[in-house]
C-alpha cells in the first residue's frame, strides 16, 4: 500500500482529529463540524484548534497547531483563506496523515487563488498528505463515526458511497436521503480536487469491504488515464453509477475535421463509461433508484421479467417500457401457466403481464409469486400494486419480502400512489426490496442492473498489439514539424498509414499536368484528381476533387481546373499539385473513421457514415483507444446506419474484419504518436471483398 493509499485509511478511520478553527458559536463552519463529529460518535480523540478559547463543547481547546500530537491522523481546515497554507504548513511539520480543508477562495475564484492552491498541492505531494478540498462540505464515514462535515445532520450506515464535486450537491442529497432513509457507508464532498481526486475514491472505495455500490458526480475528470484504470477494475467487482453534468461539445474549438468538430467532450465521457462498465445516469433519482436495487437486490440472470399486477393499465405500461428496454417479457412455461389457471380466479390474465384483478387481497399475490419464482425462465420479477379499495398493502409487502426471501432472482415493488400506499413502501425499502413510485423507473432500474450483469460476465477485453514501422513515421511527422505546419498533407498521410500497413489506393504527387499524365497511365485508368494542398483541409470545398478520368485529355485539363481553380478561391494556399489515385473498387459504401485527442481521456475514435454527409447525419460512435477487437465490432454495430453495412435487398454484407482492421490501426497509432492531435480517414470505401482509404487527414498538436 502506497502513502496515499495508507493516508486515505487515517482520512476515514482516525483516532485523532483535530478542527482548525475551531468555533464556540453555533452557526459557524468551525463549530458545526464539532458538534457533527460528537453527534456520530466519533471515539477518538477530538481537539477543537483557537487560538484563544479554552473549551469547546467540553472539549479541551489547544492554542497553536504545533502543539498538537505528531502524526496527526486528520485535521479539518475552517479558518479564512489566507489562513489556510500557514495551517497547512504547520501541520505538515508535525507529520498530518490527511486534511480536509473546508475553506472556498481558492482556483474557483480567480488566478490567485489558483496559485495559492497549487502551493497547497505541492506541500501536500512533498508530505504524502491525503487532501480533500479545497472548497468542499467535507467527509463522513458511518462505519468510523466520522461526520468531518458541515453538513446538517448525519446519515444512517449503509452499503452505499457517494463522492460529488458539488458541495452544495451534496447537502441536497443528504437530506433527500435521510427523508428517504437511503443509508450510506461513506459520504465525501471533493471540492476542487486538489489532490484527492475521483480516481483516488474510486481506487480506495473499490477496496472496501463495507462499500457495495460507488456513486458519484462528475463535473471533469482531472486524471484521466488513473480514472480508467480504476473505473475499470473497480467495476468488475461492484457497480459504479455516476451523473456527468456538463454535457456541451467545448472540445471542438480548436477542431478542423470532421471528427474533430463532432467529438466533444461529453463523447469522451460516454465512451469512458462504457468501456469500464460505469453505469451512467441522468438525474439524481435515477442516480438513487439505482443504487438501492443495486445495493439490495441480486444481479439477474437474464433479461426475461415476469410481471404480476393488480390494474391492466400500469401491467401496460409497464409491459411497453420493457418492450422499450434490454429486457425481455418473460414466456411462461405451460407448466407454471397451468398451475397459475388453478390458483387465480377464471377472469384473471394468466400471461406475462400477470392480472391478478384489482380485487386481488395478498393471499392471491403470495400465490402467484410463490408459482413464478419457480419458472426457470423467469430472471427477475417486478409487482405492481394499485391501491384499489380492497388492497390490502402491508399483506402484499409483506408477501413480497417473503417471496424475496425464497428465491436468488431480484424482486422488485412498484406501489402506486402516495398516501395509502406508504406504510406499504416503508415495509419493502427497510426489507431490501426496492418501491418505485411508477413502471418505468423499476424498468430502467432492472435493465441497469441486467445490463451490468452482462458486462461484467464478459470477462475482461483482450489488446492486440499492431506492429508499425514507428522510425518512419517518425521521420514523416520530423519533416512536417521542420517545414513548420500542423497539417500533414494527403501524400505524406498516405505514407504514415502504409507504415501501419492500412490499406490505401495507388497514388502519385504530381507537380505538373504532364506529371500527372504519366502517373495516370502507370496507375491505369480511370483516376481520381486532388488538390494537393496542406492549407486545403476540405477539398471537395474547392472543387478539389474530380473521379473517374478515363485519359490523357481529361487528366491534363482536370489538373489545370483543379489548380487554377484552388489558387483563385484560396489565394492564401500553397497548392503543390494534384494526387492522381487509383478509382475506388465498385459497389463501395463510405464510412468514416477518425479519432481526436480528448484533453481528459486522450484519443477518442469515431466511426460513422461517411462521404460529405457525417456532419448532417451525425450517425456516428465513439470509443477510447485503446481498442479492443470486441470495441471496433461494436463500434460499427451502434450506428443506425449498421443495416445498410449488412447488406439489404440481397446485397452483400461489407467486410467487417476489414473495417475492424482500420480501427485497431488507427487506434494503435494514436497511442504510438501523442503529438498526432487528430486525423480522419474519409471516406473508407468498403465492400465485399476489402476495405480503403481513399481519403486522409491528419493534424498535429500545436
Amino acid at each position: 500500500m502506497d502513502a496515499m493509499q495508507r493516508n486515505l485509511d487515517a482520512l476515514f478511520y482516525p483516532k485523532t482529529v483535530a478542527v482548525i478553527g475551531a468555533s464556540a458559536q453555533p452557526g459557524k463552519i468551525g463549530h458545526t463540524v464539532i458538534a457533527n463529529m460528537l453527534q456520530a460518535g466519533f471515539s477518538g480523540t477530538l481537539i477543537p484548534v483557537n487560538p484563544k478559547a479554552t473549551e469547546i463543547e467540553g472539549l479541551k481547546v489547544v492554542n497553536r497547531i504545533p502543539d498538537l500530537p505528531q502524526g496527526l491522523d486528520m485535521a479539518v481546515i475552517t479558518v479564512p483563506r489566507d489562513a489556510v497554507m500557514p495551517a497547512l504548513k504547520d501541520l505538515a511539520a508535525i507529520g498530518v496523515k490527511s486534511v480536509i480543508v473546508i475553506t472556498a477562495g481558492f482556483k474557483e475564484v480567480g488566478k490567485e487563488g489558483y496559485h495559492l492552491e497549487q502551493e497547497m498541492v505541492e506541500l501536500c505531494k512533498a508530505h504524502d498528505i491525503a487532501l480533500v478540498g479545497p472548497n468542499c462540505l467535507g467527509m463522513i464515514n458511518t462505519g468510523s463515526g466520522v461526520n468531518a462535515s458541515f453538513a446538517s445532520g448525519s446519515p444512517a450506515p449503509g452499503k452505499i458511497a457517494f463522492f460529488s464535486q458539488s458541495g452544495a450537491l451534496c447537502v441536497a442529497i443528504l437530506d433527500w436521503a435521510l427523508g428517504e432513509n437511503i443509508g450510506f457507508s461513506k459520504f465525501v464532498s471533493l471540492g476542487n480536487k486538489a489532490v484527492i481526486s475521483e480516481a483516488h475514491m474510486l481506487e480506495y472505495l473499490g477496496k472496501d469491504d463495507g462499500t457495495n455500490v460507488v456513486l458519484g458526480y462528475i463535473e471533469n475528470v482531472e486524471q484521466g488515464p488513473m480514472f480508467l484504470e480504476w473505473a475499470r477494475a473497480v467495476s468488475r467487482k461492484k457497480p459504479i453509477i455516476m451523473i456527468k453534468s456538463g454535457t456541451t461539445a467545448a472540445g471542438a474549438k480548436a477542431a478542423s475535421s470532421h471528427t474533430g468538430a463532432i467529438a466533444g467532450s461529453d463523447q469522451a465521457y460516454t465512451a469512458a463509461f462504457r468501456q469500464t462498465g460505469v453505469i451512467r445516469v441522468e438525474d439524481v433519482a435515477s442516480l438513487f433508484d439505482f443504487a438501492q436495487a443495486f445495493s439490495c437486490q441480486p444481479l439477474p440472470k437474464g433479461p426475461n421479467l415476469a410481471i404480476v399486477t393488480n390494474s391492466g393499465g400500469p401491467g401496460i405500461m409497464a409491459a411497453d417500457a420493457t418492450e422499450k428496454s434490454k429486457l425481455q417479457m418473460a414466456r411462461l412455461s405451460n407448466e407454471i401457466i397451468e398451475r397459475l389457471r388453478a390458483a387465480l380466479p377464471p377472469y384473471a390474465a394468466l400471461y406475462n403481464p400477470i392480472d391478478v384483478i384489482g380485487d386481488a387481497p395478498a393471499s392471491r399475490y403470495r400465490d402467484t409469486l410463490d408459482i413464478i419464482i419457480d419458472d426457470p425462465m423467469v430472471h427477475s420479477i417486478l409487482v405492481l400494486l394499485t391501491p384499489t379499495s380492497s388492497a390490502e398493502i402491508e399483506e402484499t409487502a409483506r408477501a413480497i419480502i417473503d417471496t424475496a426471501k425464497k428465491t436468488d432472482k431480484p424482486v422488485f415493488a412498484c406501489f402506486m400512489g402516495k398516501m395509502r400506499i406508504e406504510p406499504g413502501r416503508r415495509m419493502l425499502q427497510e426489507a431490501g426490496i426496492p418501491c418505485y413510485a411508477f413502471p418505468e423507473s423499476a424498468i430502467k432500474s432492472i435493465e441497469a442492473m441486467y445490463a451490468y450483469a452482462a458486462w461484467r460476465d464478459k470477462g475482461e477485453a483482450e489488446y492486440a498489439e499492431i506492429a508499425g514501422d514507428k522510425a518512419k513515421v517518425e521521420s514523416l511527422l520530423a519533416d512536417v514539424r521542420a517545414s513548420g505546419a500542423r497539417e500533414v498533407v494527403e501524400f505524406q498521410a498516405q505514407e504514415v498509414l502504409r507504415a501501419y500497413n492500412l490499406p490505401t489506393p495507388k497514388t502519385v504527387l504530381a507537380k505538373s499536368s504532364d506529371e500527372a499524365v504519366s502517373a495516370a497511365e502507370a496507375i491505369g485508368y480511370p483516376v481520381v484528381l486532388k488538390i494537393a494542398s496542406p492549407q486545403i483541409s476540405h477539398k471537395s470545398d474547392v472543387g478539389g476533387v474530380k473521379v473517374n478520368l478515363g485519359d490523357a485529355e481529361a487528366v491534363r485539363k482536370t489538373f489545370w481546373d483543379i489548380t487554377s481553380r484552388a489558387q483563385r478561391l484560396r489565394p492564401d494556399a500553397y497548392i503543390a499539385g494534384c494526387l492522381v489515385q487509383e478509382m475506388a473498387p465498385k459497389g463501395v459504401k463510405e464510412v468514416i473513421v477518425g479519432f481526436k485527442r480528448d484533453d481528459q481521456f486522450g484519443p477518442l475514435l469515431m466511426f460513422g457514415l461517411g462521404g460529405i454527409y457525417v456532419e448532417i447525419l451525425k450517425d456516428i460512435s465513439f470509443r477510447l483507444a485503446p481498442l479492443s477487437r470486441e470495441d471496433a465490432r461494436n463500434i460499427i454495430r451502434e450506428i443506425k446506419s449498421y443495416m445498410l453495412l449488412k447488406g439489404v435487398r440481397g446485397e452483400p454484407p461489407v467486410n467487417f474484419d476489414a473495417l475492424e482492421n482500420i480501427l485497431l490501426s488507427m487506434s494503435q497509432l494514436s497511442q504510438d504518436f501523442p503529438e498526432i492531435f487528430e486525423a480522419e480517414f474519409n471516406p473508407v470505401l468498403v465492400n465485399n471483398e476489402k476495405a480503403i482509404v481513399a481519403d486522409v487527414r491528419m493534424t498535429l498538436s500545436s
